[in-house]
């Protein structure tokens, strides 16, 4: 199985950014952890981050022949990009939200997602782990 891990907006300056919310660890070794953590499951994985609507959308269009899932965690694109949602709307392959922090006990614009309606699901709270479970999550729906 092919797994597409898309980062949005912000995502570049973990370890840096709100370490008190996001946690230390970098984007770079997120994906390592990630990478070690799946790495007897039988998936290849890919990672692109962007701070850009628009590139998102492009990979994501590129993941429906490309990859058997996306995990994606739109960063504060969540809250309101609705272009993003629409074209996870528009693909076949399925996709799990992720967030490292929970995002529903935050500021209460967080709280609301337009992207996930366009997801198979959402995993929030877990930090780093969360992609972890969002890949498990797709290979127990491709069963």
């Amino acid at each position: 199985m092919k797994i597409l891990i898309i980062n949005g907006p912000n995502l570049n300056m973990l370890g840096v950014r709100e370490p008190e919310i996001y946690g230390k660890d970098t984007l770079e070794s997120i994906n390592a952890y990630v990478q070690e953590k799946v790495k007897d499951a039988g998936v290849e994985l890919a990672f692109y981050q962007s701070n850009c609507e628009g590139e998102i959308i492009d990979q994501i269009h590129a993941a429906h022949t490309a990859f058997d899932g996306i995990v994606i965690n739109p960063g504060a694109y969540t809250h309101y990009s609705y272009a993003i949602a629409d074209a996870l709307s528009s693909i076949k392959t399925p996709a799990v939200e992720v967030h490292l922090s929970n995002i529903h006990k935050r500021e209460g614009f967080r709280h609301n997602s337009v992207t996930a309606a366009s997801c198979i699901g959402q995993v929030c709270g877990f930090g780093k782990y969360g992609y972890v479970m969002a890949i498990m999550a797709l290979l127990e729906a491709e069963k």
